[in-house]
Parts: structure tokens; C-alpha cells; sequence
């Protein structure tokens, strides 16, 4: 069974409380790599994007950026 199979039938039987959190680390994972090789922008400005988007998806910022 290869590693991929393997992760694949351990997630299946992870409670789902738990999945949120995998899945948080394999973005990390992710990215750690990809920021190495400067094929991604930084992982902070990656991982801030959510949190930042409560403020910047509103109609008031689309109305002030619609112009440019």
C-alpha cells in the first residue's frame, strides 16, 4: 500500500472533530515547501488571507478598488 493510500484510509476513520486540523496541516505543509521554493507568495500573507477577507470582501472596498 503506498503512503498516499495509507493517509487516505487513516483520514477516512478520523473523527470528523479532527479534520479541520489536518487539513491545516497539510496547508502548512504545503506551503512550507512551496515557500522554500519561491513558487508561492510567503506563508503569512497565505495564512492572514482568511482573516483579512472579512474586511476586504465588502461592497464598500469593492465600490473604492472598482476604478483601478
Amino acid at each position: 500500500m503506498t503512503n498516499r493510500a495509507v493517509l487516505l484510509e487513516e483520514i477516512k476513520t478520523l473523527p470528523s472533530d479532527y479534520l479541520g486540523e489536518v487539513i491545516d496541516f497539510v496547508t502548512w505543509l504545503k506551503h512550507r515547501k512551496f515557500q522554500t521554493d519561491n513558487v508561492f507568495p510567503p506563508l503569512t500573507m497565505l495564512m492572514s488571507e482568511k482573516s483579512l477577507s472579512k474586511d476586504w470582501d465588502t461592497p464598500e472596498e469593492d465600490e473604492a478598488w472598482a476604478n483601478l
